[in-house]
């Protein structure tokens, strides 16, 4: 191995290994642009102060520290960085589909620090995204908040002290892949809601055994026979922090009726913070929503692409926003995420929302609903430098984002954006004749197909 080689290995681990690095921050002032807070109105040849990654200063003639660099933005919008709260970019793998219930993965420890679609979703002013698990299992495992600091590796990419998260799924994808693709439970809605019952009330049953244990087991004496071990659990550690409120659940679902189920049964276990994403039919419930305090994340027009999500409307998120439902706007898709701006721009053609209410759905909706608003998703002081500019207001179908910041450090400028940024190379394939990615493959059901394949089960 020639000594090239072993540095581009060398760098390759490095990105995927390294912890506790500090994540890089940056200075800088934006001057003279549109500034859209979100949470305080618009600010007309407004300037935006980042040191050292925090906002400092919103106003107009702020002056520029030593040190910082300086962003001329007349004539464009100065927003915050977009969050994405449902995606599987930048994922080694997606589904871990071996079991209804697998609370004990977590996708923390499956991250592509390498995925070019982290650039690409820079370039569509996206500063951070929520990995979820895929749709596979009743109850899947932790997902991840990251930061899109592009060029960084798997710890570097984390967002620092989010909320934990997991992802839930409901309806077809988990009845397909046990009852149909194994023929085991869940077979059918009936099942699914079975399955987190009776999962619930494992978690239940072991985390009291398991404090009792630990109890007896400290102030054991050496009298009698020693108290009996109870082994820890991981997957039932997780479940019982569910229940407890130590984690925040974003449930896969479509239909009106499975939402009404999960809510339900919810309410039967204490469980208070949760998202329903895609949430298709949710426009049908939105009261019942709203009176639970549960949260919405839907597509703005994508359904009837298999039974189940036969029925919807593209006035779903004004709908759920008319009822006070904290609605946001998601991709699932690694092409969809370069323009969720589009998408939330829909919300306004299709039941008049109004241009705030929008950017909130992809900007300050998704962060309450991933419990990160104390950090990102407006533009305030003491808030994350995440930052994007636009050439136009970013609902115009004509604006373009110029540049992306996360943490005052800039990591997307079209004056620099390179062409072989925008290609895959394919290796069976001639070089001069590359292909574009699709980023969109599977989805939420990626690593799971297999159960469906001719060869399954060889």
């Amino acid at each position: 191995m020639d000594t090239i080689k072993k540095i581009a290995l060398v760098l390759i681990f490095c990105s995927f290994t390294a912890v506790g690095v500090s994540q890089p921050t940056g200075s800088v002032l934006i001057k003279d642009g549109t500034v859209l807070t979100v949470t305080n109105g618009t600010i007309e040849n407004g300037d935006v102060l980042i040191e050292d990654g925090i906002i400092t200063q919103i106003g107009e003639d702020v002056s520029a520290p030593g040190g910082a660099d300086v962003i001329d933005a007349s004539g464009k919008y100065v927003m915050p960085g977009i969050i994405d709260p449902h995606s599987h970019i930048a994922g080694v793998d997606i589904n871990e589909a071996s079991n209804p219930v697998t609370a004990e993965v977590k996708m923390g420890n499956s991250i592509d620090p390498n995925d070019i679609s982290i650039y690409r979703a820079l370039a569509g002013g996206v500063s951070s995204i929520h990995l979820l698990h895929g749709s596979a299992n009743v109850i899947g495992g932790e997902s991840e908040t990251l930061k899109l600091r592009y060029g960084q590796g798997q710890e570097g990419l984390k967002f620092e002290d989010a909320p934990r998260t997991i992802k839930f799924a409901l309806g077809e994808n988990p009845t397909r892949v046990h009852g149909q693709g194994s023929g085991i439970q869940p077979r059918t809605r009936m099942g699914v809601e079975q399955v987190i019952r009776r999962t619930f009330d494992a978690a239940l049953d072991y985390r009291r055994n398991r404090e009792a244990y630990l109890e007896a087991k400290e102030n054991y004496n050496g009298q009698g026979a020693p108290p009996r071990p109870v082994a820890k659990n991981l997957r039932m550690e997780t479940i019982a922090d569910i229940i407890e409120g130590d984690i925040l659940v974003h449930c896969h679902s479509y239909r009106a009726d499975e939402i009404l189920m999960l809510m339900r049964v919810f309410d039967d276990y204490g469980v208070e913070n949760y998202t329903f994403t895609h949430a298709n039919e949710a426009f049908k419930v939105a009261p019942e929503l709203k009176e639970h305090g549960a949260y919405a994340s839907v597509f703005s027009d994508w359904w009837a692409y298999k039974f189940e999500v036969y029925y919807s409307t593209a006035y779903n998120a004004s709908i759920l926003n008319a009822n006070g439902v904290v609605t946001s706007i998601n991709s699932d898709s690694g092409e969809l995420i370069r323009h969720l701006n589009h998408e939330a721009a829909k919300t306004i053609r299709y039941g008049n929302t109004s241009k705030a209410d929008a950017l909130k759905m992809i900007t300050l909706n998704p962060a309450i609903q991933l419990g990160i608003n104390d950090k990102v998703g407006s533009l305030e002081e003491g808030k994350h430098g995440d930052v994007s500019i636009w050439s136009k207001h970013p609902l115009s179908i004509y604006s373009i984002n110029q540049m992306t910041f996360v943490d005052g450090v800039k990591y997307f400028d079209r004056e620099e954006d390179a062409d072989d940024m925008r290609i895959d190379i394919n290796p069976g394939e001639s070089w001069e004749q590359p292909t574009v990615r699709n980023t969109s493959e599977h989805g939420c059901m990626h690593d799971t197909f297999y159960l469906f394949s001719e060869t399954a089960g060889e």
